[in-house]
């Protein structure tokens, strides 16, 4: 098997002095907060549960504040709840706490992803001049007494969305890479649907956070090293915990001669260290996040984070018989499939091609 590895010590390498020192300040912040978890979870006293979870909250708002202070000295990283107005707060919150919720189904949970990557969208692209304009002119099902038009004006962002190509880091990644395609479509005046490129990258998840590694899969991945180059790259994620998986794909890319013009990376939540590293690692990467969560446990999943989110998009899949890449698409079902009906076929195109 052809593979591209990347090590935990060599993300590191890219931190500066001062994000360690960030970053060791939330490890300390959150140990206290676990502290809080452990009495709320065993108290049977409603005074004493009612104090914990006003610690809680303090200790939350402590969090919150220090890493909207980090993220105001680093322009490469954008969260939506420390950048959009305070009314805002509340509709990203909520949809936050319902993919967090261990209660939150499959369906359910497709549902709000799919509402967070718009939302994403519009923080990366949202802030077009409203004086830029393009028109759509579309055709009514309404033919009486004579065939009726409609005009509708949207942001004039041809030149920020149609150099790009959506890089997919299999498997959790699919189906929000598709929701981004879609939105670039759909805000396009051309109808321009994104090229796909197909990275098969996973984590060893015999390893510590301490000691990862990030392995590329290149027999399993379908992509045209010619199409990416000068290109604005598309990542989009559900999670950015480590940066890892991202920097594996863009170095590799890098090593092979591809010059991208630009890097862009959009997670519904991503980790302080994750999106540290991301931003460190590749030159004019920005990363678009509508949550951060402050700290990475010992297997280098985000605390509080939501779980697999691949698994909580796709299902689960048994080692011995993972699905491959048409199975995963005939998955999501044919609601989903005639939505994406477009970026399907570019996916199709992509896989079939290379497989050629």
């Amino acid at each position: 098997m052809s593979t591209v590895i990347l090590k935990a010590e060599d993300l590191d390498g890219f931190l500066t002095d001062s994000d360690k020192d960030h970053i060791a300040r939330m490890d300390r912040f959150y140990r206290e907060v676990m502290a809080c978890f452990s009495l709320l979870s065993s108290t049977q006293s409603a005074a004493a549960r009612k104090q914990e979870e006003e610690n809680l909250i303090r200790h939350y708002n402590e969090m919150g504040d220090l890493m909207q202070e980090i993220c105001k000295t680093e322009p490469g990283i954008h969260v939506y709840s420390f950048l959009m107005p305070h009314e805002s707060h509340a509709e990203v919150s909520r949809l936050i706490a319902k993919l967090r919720d261990i209660r939150t189904g499959q369906e359910e949970f497709v549902y709000y992803i799919q509402r967070a990557f718009e939302m994403l969208f519009k923080l990366a692209y949202g802030g077009a001049s409203v004086s830029n304009k393009n028109y759509l002119i579309v055709q009514t099902p309404v033919t009486v007494p004579v065939q009726n038009f409609a005009v509708h004006k949207i942001p004039n962002i041809d030149d920020k969305i149609e150099n790009a190509v959506m890089c997919v880091m299999l498997r959790g990644a699919l189906l929000p890479s598709m929701i981004m395609s879609k939105e670039i479509e759909e805000y396009s005046s051309h109808g321009y649907v994104t090229p796909f490129a197909l990275f098969r990258i996973k984590r060893d998840e015999r390893k510590n956070e301490a000691d990862m590694e990030y392995i590329l899969d290149l027999d399993r991945s379908y992509f045209d090293l010619k199409s990416l180059d000068g290109k604005d790259l598309v990542f989009a994620d559900p999670m950015n915990a480590t940066g890892g998986s991202l920097v594996t794909v863009v170095k590799y890319l890098l090593d092979q001669g591809v010059k991208p013009k630009s890097v862009q990376f959009f997670n519904v939540i991503s980790a302080l260290k994750g999106a540290l590293r991301s931003v460190r690692a590749l030159e004019n990467c920005q990363v678009y996040t509508l949550w951060m969560d402050p700290v990475l446990n010992q297997m280098a999943y985000i605390l509080p984070g939501l779980g697999d989110a691949g698994d909580r998009i796709n299902g689960r899949d048994t080692d011995q018989n993972p699905r491959n890449m048409i199975q995963l698409v005939a998955d999501y079902g044919s609601g989903i499939a005639r939505l994406y009906r477009a970026q399907l076929r570019k996916i199709e195109e992509t896989v079939l091609g290379v497989q050629k």
